[in-house]
């Protein structure tokens, strides 16, 4: 017996169209990211925004309480991502910089509006209240000293930061998209890598 798509109702038959839209576009859409990300700048298939759906933050660009760019500080100065994220050395995180670390250039009265917002939050001895741009989901772990350590470029996740006027995710970070790096590394697929 046949089943005749007429059975269906109206809200399920645009259901199913997505849905198949969604596995046929996957299946020819190979998305080129930002540079220097893993698999020669391409996102894997379940990597495709269309399948997204907004789950996860890709594509997350929040404006930060400064204007700051890396692709001046990172790109044109060449400063090294752990010359301000030392910590992801020696932690599992690596840390936003202090004012402090910021206050090391920035300390001459300037013209420049986000300059003086910096030296703003020094005088009243306030941290930045920077926004997070990379989140996992509460039940994995990223260790960053790991990664550090093992000789994984900064930009084998986070993208070409150094071209980043505004920093933003490039990589979906789910679970397929990380799997897929650690088998290419011969890394340890382990649950417990990951999950603990």
């Amino acid at each position: 017996m046949r089943f005749p798509l007429q059975a269906l109702p109206p809200f399920r038959i645009i259901l199913l169209f997505i849905v198949v839209l969604a596995v046929l576009s996957a299946v020819r859409y190979q998305p080129s990211v930002s540079g220097g990300v893993w698999r020669e700048g391409k996102a894997a298939w379940w990597d495709v925004k269309l399948l997204d759906w907004g789950l996860t933050g890709w594509g997350y660009a929040p404006r930060q309480p400064i204007a700051f760019s890396h692709k001046l500080h990172a790109g044109e100065y060449g400063l090294d991502c752990l010359y301000c994220h030392s910590a992801a050395r020696v932690s599992p995180s690596a840390h936003v910089p202090p004012v402090q670390m910021c206050m090391g250039c920035h300390k001459k009265k300037t013209e420049n509006l986000e300059i003086q917002k910096i030296q703003t939050y020094w005088k009243n001895q306030e941290p930045i209240p920077w926004i997070r741009v990379h989140t996992l989901p509460a039940f994995t772990r990223f260790n960053h000293k790991r990664h550090v350590r093992a000789g994984v470029e900064c930009q084998s996740c986070h993208g070409a930061v150094q071209k980043m006027q505004r920093v933003e995710q490039v990589s979906s970070l789910k679970m397929g998209w990380c799997i897929t790096c650690h088998k290419e590394n011969q890394a340890s697929r382990d649950c417990l890598v990951c999950h603990y």
